[in-house]
């Protein structure tokens, strides 16, 4: 299947007239192919868009299956300028070659004669404040956990789960992670309320979690392309001690780790599962 990932944003660059110019890029997963297209913001819309994509389209000679927007201001426009040529735009954080290419541009555009000097940060995006998970999908129980990765692979992938994430390329061998390495995992045992906390999850499309610093602690969980939620918040010192020490094991194995929703603590059954990696930008 042949992935693109595209962005709508602002370089730091102005037209010979000095209006602000609007930078359109797409690339494909493998960055075998590339192609880019700037225009002044008021000519950016709809069939400006289209007419580059067909443009690209044409040079690339293969239309891809979807293409991944990572930049929510950019979304809705990408969005429907896909639609007359029938091109999916899928909403995701996970655009590794798209964020190296737009870092690398980063350090081009200064170089240009129409630079402008103004703070530019390719990747950045405003996240709004957490807020609290709805008080109807509260869990029984949660604690941090870890697995081995070499027993992570060799089991959890394995077990009958209802809602299941596990990308291939998100695998601790895919990732070169040596097999005793502990992945780490939050574990919620949701009672009754397993099966909507875990399609409430899948429905926000997790990004990653984090124990957080603060008063109190809390641990937050990164969601769809800036949404940000409080899973719970904990004042327990303890607590705080596994806190950190599941920051350090995500630093040590990559950003990846696990979430992992289950009825009740006996083992025996898991609602849904989700391999996860925090963003190292």
């Amino acid at each position: 299947m042949t992935l693109w990932q595209a962005d709508l944003h602002r370089p730091p660059l102005a037209s010979d007239s000095g209006e602000p110019l609007w930078e359109l890029l797409f690339c494909s997963d493998d960055f075998s192919f590339s192609y880019g297209a700037t225009a002044p913001q008021s000519a950016v819309n709809k069939i400006w868009v289209t007419e580059q994509l067909k443009t690209a389209l044409d040079k690339a000679g293969i239309t891809p299956a979807k293409i991944q927007v990572f930049r929510p201001q950019a979304l809705s426009l990408l969005t429907t300028s896909c639609e007359p040529l029938g091109i999916a735009v899928e909403p995701t954080r996970r655009t590794p070659t798209l964020h190296q290419w737009l870092q690398q541009r980063a350090k081009w555009y200064p170089t240009q004669p129409n630079a402008i000097p103004i703070p530019y940060h390719p990747l950045h995006l405003e996240s709004p404040p957490p807020v609290p998970l709805p008080e109807q999908l509260w869990g029984d129980r949660w604690g941090f956990t870890a697995l081995a990765a070499y027993d992570f692979e060799q089991t959890l992938p394995y077990e009958p789960i209802p809602l299941c994430h596990l990308p291939p390329s998100l695998m601790p061998s895919q990732l070169g992670l040596a097999s005793t390495l502990p992945i780490p995992g939050i574990v919620i045992d949701a009672g009754r309320q397993a099966m909507a906390l875990a399609q409430w999850v899948q429905a926000h499309q997790p990004a990653w979690l984090s124990a957080m610093r603060g008063e109190p602690d809390g641990l937050i969980l990164e969601a769809g392309l800036c949404d940000r939620w409080v899973i719970t918040t904990f004042n327990d010192a303890d607590v705080a001690r596994a806190g950190q020490q599941f920051e350090r094991r995500k630093q040590a194995s990559q950003g990846l780790h696990f979430l992992l929703v289950r009825p009740d603590d006996s083992g025996m059954t898991t609602t849904g599962l989700w391999l996860l990696q925090q963003s190292q930008v």
